[in-house]
This record gives C-alpha cells, structure tokens and sequence, in this order.
C-alpha cells in the first residue's frame, strides 16, 4: 500500500504542475457574442472607468492576491508592463475567493502593490470572480455564450485572460503561467 501511495504522489505532482502551467487558445474565426467594451469597472480609488478605453491594445487580465504563492508574479507583471507597456494593458482584479489570500481593503491592496513591487498597471476594486456575485467581467471572461468559446474559469489566483485589440479573447492561462514567459510574449507580440 505505501508502495502504490509514493508512486502515486510524483504523477499527481507532475500532474498539477502541468496543469498550472497551460494555457487555453481561443479557436480560428471565433467573435464575441457581447462586446467585451461595453462594460464598466471601479478602480481601488472608487474611480469608474469605460473597459473601451483599452480599445486598440491587447489586455491581460490577471486575478491577484496578496498573499499567494504565485504574488511575486506582481514583479514579472510590472516588468511586462514596462517592457511591453505599449502593446498590452494590464489590469489587476483583487480577489479573495481562493484561499482568503486577499484580506485586505482597497488601502491595503493598493499600499502593498505600489510599495512592495512598485505596480503601476491598472489596479481594479477587490471583487468577487467565483459564485454568485461572481462580477461582470469574470462573467463574461468564462461564458462561452458571451465571449464567443471560452468557459475555463480561473482555478487560483493569477490566472490570466488576454483580450486582443478589438475585444475579443484570445487565451486563457492558468497560475503557473509567468507574465514574461515566452508564450504570452509572443502572444501579445502577435
């Protein structure tokens, strides 16, 4: 039996690793359903702000948290951001839903992303991506009746959605996924 248990935990592990570090493509020809551009969010300031005006440019999409394993992803998401700052936009949703990994309030969230790693990318209000009050964005990010061919929702945090230019998605990543990886460079670059 113990035997079976230690063979048993190195697939599991490769397994979950594997799985960490996907990405899912949006298929050939595929539009959305709904405008992604007609949505509205709040910034951590209270700010409202109009989703169409990252018109143009391709977008990530990023649910953080503050104290996930995957948090210093923050660092390589300001270093795309500096780098590729004039193809891709990025904007970060706070979440708390997995893990309780984010306690904190807008103060807090915006304090620890500035002074910690110096985050200038677009930093949204804390929200909710799972359940019933799941927001409006993350709704249309995981319905395929609206975004055209995804329903892949985020399975921790730090997964990443890349919306093209012209609002359609393109890919989904999981956590593993790094910001300056070389798939989702060549898939902005692209």
């Amino acid at each position: 039996m113990l035997m079976k248990i230690i063979l048993t935990v190195p697939f599991f592990m490769v397994f979950l690793w594997a799985y960490n570090n996907s990405s899912i493509n949006a298929e050939e020809n595929t539009t959305s359903i709904t405008s992604f551009y007609d949505q509205r969010i709040k910034l951590l300031n209270n700010k409202e702000i109009s989703l169409s005006q990252f018109r143009g440019k391709k977008l990530l999409i990023v649910n953080v948290a503050s104290n996930c394993g995957y948090t210093n992803q923050y660092k390589d998401l300001q270093m795309l951001y500096d780098i590729h700052g004039d193809k891709v936009e990025i904007l970060g949703f706070p979440c708390n839903d997995f893990g309780s990994q984010e306690p904190g309030i807008a103060s807090e969230i915006e304090n620890f992303c500035r002074i910690n790693y110096g985050v200038t990318f677009t930093i949204a209000e804390k929200i909710q991506i799972k359940g019933e009050n799941i927001h409006p964005v993350y709704k249309w990010l995981t319905d395929k009746t609206a975004n055209g061919w995804n329903s892949s929702k985020p399975s921790w945090n730090f997964c990443k959605y890349l919306i093209d230019e012209k609002g359609n998605l393109m890919k989904y990543y999981r956590s593993g996924v790094n910001p300056m990886s070389d798939e989702l460079i060549a898939d902005i670059m692209n």
